[in-house]
């Protein structure tokens, strides 16, 4: 498989206002796969050669990549995050969860990939929790390429994405030692699992609050999807230590689903960490400038060397 992977591309920013109906479109054209800016240390490379399974159409949201951020040369410290954007699996908020967070993390020397996974009605779960365990795969398959320890992958997903990274999280495939795709053969399961206000109780019946079924228009059906796709409900042991951030007046996924996360967490027995703030709205990436909410990952940096990472 052909890739450029020196240092290049973006991750197409498209922000899509939560409570939006439809599905994305955006331009047939996408020249950001495959595509190489090694100035800015960036590129972006497409999770299969071909089409994805499942690919309903060549345009750009028929094509899940990887945009890699590059630390400074020489400052690089084997650590790696593969960043899930939210946007109600309608969108995804590209600079504010995705390139903002990439560059927080290769500040302090991270190698760090965004994801652009399929969405919208056109792309139904489980297909984005698909492109998400090829994400993982990618990297750790390649981790010599990027100078990386095929250890020390985690991922963090704020809203949308937040649910991603937890079913990804919780719900892992384990490697084919036999599969002809030599990505294929290793573990899809992250070593670090971070959620910034993930909506983890979101595929639910229940539409007092903003609900993937309501959205999606699959209320028919959502009992099973519901049960399918609900994070909690599969946590493990085997689940990696988890660190999450929410605020207590999020009016679009309320904290009682980080809540109770967290709480299946601890009866799992798996290191986490929680910190709830008593004010901020959802969509705050990170902090966005606000006094009380710019602290959070200052939080997480503490956290992550309390594991070990950032040596």
């Amino acid at each position: 498989m052909k890739r450029l992977r020196a240092n290049g591309g973006v991750v197409l920013a498209v922000m899509v206002a939560v409570l939006a109906g439809g599905s994305l479109r955006v331009s047939a054209a996408c020249p950001e796969a495959e595509s190489a800016n090694a100035f800015l240390g960036q590129s972006t490379v497409r999770l299969w050669p071909g089409d994805a399974p499942e690919a309903k159409g060549g345009d750009c949201e028929d094509i899940p990549t990887l945009s890699v951020f590059q630390p400074h040369p020489g400052r690089g410290n084997g650590d790696a995050v593969i960043v899930m954007p939210g946007g109600a699996y309608l969108g995804l908020a590209a600079i504010l969860e995705g390139r903002e967070v990439a560059d927080w993390f290769t500040a302090r020397g991270f190698t760090a990939f965004v994801l652009r996974y399929r969405l919208g009605k056109k792309y139904l779960l489980p297909v984005p929790l698909t492109d998400a365990r090829r994400a993982i795969q990618t990297v750790r398959s390649e981790a010599a390429l990027y100078h990386i320890q095929p250890d020390r992958i985690a991922v963090i997903g704020f809203s949308a994405g937040g649910h991603l990274a937890a079913l990804a999280a919780t719900q892992f495939v384990a490697g084919d030692a036999a599969a002809s795709d030599p990505i294929a053969r290793v573990s899809s399961r992250p070593d670090a699992l971070i959620l910034g206000y993930g909506w983890v109780g979101g595929v639910t019946p229940d539409t007092s609050h903003l609900s993937y079924c309501k959205l999606m228009d699959v209320m028919d059906r959502c009992a099973a999807l519901e049960k399918a796709y609900t994070p909690a409900r599969y946590v493990s042991a085997e689940t990696p230590p988890t660190f999450l951030y929410h605020t207590t007046d999020d009016k679009t996924v309320p904290v009682t689903q980080a809540v109770d996360f967290y709480q299946a967490l601890i009866q799992a027995g798996v290191p986490a960490e929680m910190h709830i703030f008593a004010h901020g709205a959802h969509g705050s990436g990170l902090g966005s400038g606000n006094a009380a909410l710019d602290v959070w990952p200052g939080l997480l940096e503490n956290w992550l060397r309390g594991l070990g990472w950032l040596r």
